[in-house]
């Protein structure tokens, strides 16, 4: 005992009480050396596999670089606490799993049983931390069995199990957009019941088309694609570029591609509008000016879907009714003679050129000169310029120059108020009416000055004029004279006129200067 006293520094604890006597030094201590780290692991074959797998505290960069007895030194009796562990300030997150979330709520025999370890030498101890796993279905029941892996911390986190905000359903072979992203996972994942054990179904969902999940509102008429129509950020939201109307009894053409599905489908998709006739969807814009027997007509003998205007209506079809289109009224759009007042009026019965045009003449024309309100005893269509009026029927015939000129040149007026008039009946049958008197009045009887006597139609010239028909005959040397030896200009008035209206022919009148 004295021997052995002196050699070994003191008792060994309870733990290796089996290794005291001098024949047993060996088994932890080399001759002249200090106790070897591999000596020690030769015995805890448990952690020398766990850092041989860079697992648990004795694999952490701050532990596996030191002895082993700096922390679990020897020969200091057999009480000694040769495993200095202390739970409650002890750093967890040096084993290589940090406890995060609900982890750092529990108590740690919560998680440090036996019935967690795996290893069958290490379940044996008592109060023992070693040899769990850091997997999660290590201590917590695979949920899902298997069937997703063993990775639960791609989809979960430690704070709460149902919280799946980790999971990334983009990931996925089925990319969530629209109104999926809003939607319960449970509307999709039922629950099932597996081998007696009730999980949600997450694998093996059919997703090829919508009908798995959603009830097929059209009962297959548009097939099994519903993505040919509908989005998901709506179902009432129709995919217009994708769907194809053609599909159904009424294909979209012209203008009817650009209106929105609701225009046409009220208050639902599902409610099917008719379509028979056009005002099933249009309002009547002719007012029943066109019905039959009180049934509207059908808009398309007239429009068609490229657009409401311009009017198909051909001039044949014109030219079969009681106003044939000829002339300038070719040119004249619709419009023209059938929108009154803002209102468009189609039946008419009234065919007299005043229904669309106005009478400049206003009362300058009497019945016999325009019969009917018809414009037609003088213009034609053609042309409004053009005039085949016979003026021998006014008792006025138009000969010489008069029958080269305008009516207008007679006939349009500028009265006092300083604007022009038409000037029929109103006229005089007088020459002055139309060409200034030149004479000032020197012929005038009774008022009247009759220009025929000595003037044509052929120029202005005094043709018909005849001295020997005058009060004064010329004779012999008279009959050599120029006029104007005998008529003097005369001022009267501010006016310059040749006077031919003499006051005296007595030869003294003319001849007394040359006395």
């Amino acid at each position: 005992m004295e021997i052995s006293a002196q050699i070994s520094p003191g008792e060994l604890t309870s733990f290796h009480a089996n290794l005291e006597g001098l024949s047993n030094c060996t088994k932890c201590h080399e001759l002249g050396k200090q106790v070897l780290n591999s000596k020690c692991l030769d015995c805890h074959t448990e952690i020398k596999f766990l850092i041989s797998n860079n697992r648990g505290y004795h694999s952490s960069g701050e532990v596996k670089s030191k002895d082993c007895w700096y922390c679990h030194s020897e020969h200091h009796g057999r009480n000694f606490r040769i495993i200095n562990f202390h739970k409650d300030n002890f750093n967890h997150s040096k084993t290589g799993f940090s406890l995060t979330g609900s982890h750092e709520k529990i108590d740690c025999e919560k998680c440090h049983q036996s019935k967690f370890i795996s290893d069958p030498k290490i379940r044996k101890r008592k109060n023992t931390y070693l040899g769990l796993n850091t997997n999660c279905i290590s201590c917590h029941e695979d949920f899902h069995k298997g069937s997703l892996g063993t990775d639960c911390a791609s989809c979960h986190n430690t704070e709460k199990f149902n919280d799946v905000k980790k999971f990334d359903h983009n990931k996925t072979q089925f990319k969530l957009t629209g109104s999926h992203e809003s939607v319960e996972c449970a509307k999709c994942h039922p629950s099932e019941n597996k081998n007696g054990i009730k999980q949600i179904k997450l694998k093996g969902l059919s997703f090829s088309n919508c009908t798995p999940c959603h009830s097929d509102v059209h009962k297959g008429a548009f097939g099994k694609d519903c993505k040919s129509c509908h989005i998901t950020k709506s179902f009432k939201i129709i995919n217009q570029s994708a769907f194809d109307h053609s599909r159904t009894r009424f294909p979209l053409i012209g203008k009817h591609n650009s209106v929105k599905c609701n225009d046409c489908h009220k208050g639902s998709i599902k409610n099917k509008p008719l379509f028979a006739k056009c005002i099933d969807c249009h309002q009547d814009f002719h007012k029943g000016e066109f019905a039959k027997n009180s049934i509207a007509t059908d808009c398309k003998s007239c429009h068609n879907e490229m657009g409401f205007s311009p009017s198909l209506y051909t001039i044949e079809q014109h030219n079969q009714l009681k106003f044939k289109l000829d002339g300038a009224h070719l040119a004249i759009p619709c419009f023209g003679c059938h929108k009154k007042d803002g209102e468009w009026k189609f039946r008419i019965t009234k065919f007299d050129c005043q229904n669309c045009h106005q009478n400049v003449h206003g009362n300058e024309l009497t019945e016999k000169f325009l019969p009917g309100n018809n414009c037609q005893n003088c213009h034609n269509t053609s042309s409004w310029r053009t005039i085949s009026f016979n003026h021998s029927g006014t008792g006025i015939e138009l000969i010489g120059k008069h029958s080269k000129i305008e009516c207008r040149d007679c006939h349009y007026k500028i009265e006092v108020d300083n604007k022009r008039k038409f000037k029929f009946v109103s006229l005089k049958n007088e020459c002055t009416e139309c060409h200034k008197d030149i004479h000032f009045g020197q012929f005038e009887v009774n008022g009247k000055s009759d220009c025929l006597k000595c003037h044509s139609f052929e120029n202005w010239k005094p043709d018909k004029f005849s001295h020997n028909n005058t009060r004064f005959s010329l004779e012999g040397a008279h009959s050599k004279l120029k006029c104007s030896q005998c008529h003097p200009y005369e001022k009267r008035n501010g006016n310059i006129f040749i006077k031919y209206k003499l006051d005296d022919f007595k030869c003294a009148f003319c001849h007394s200067q040359r006395l």
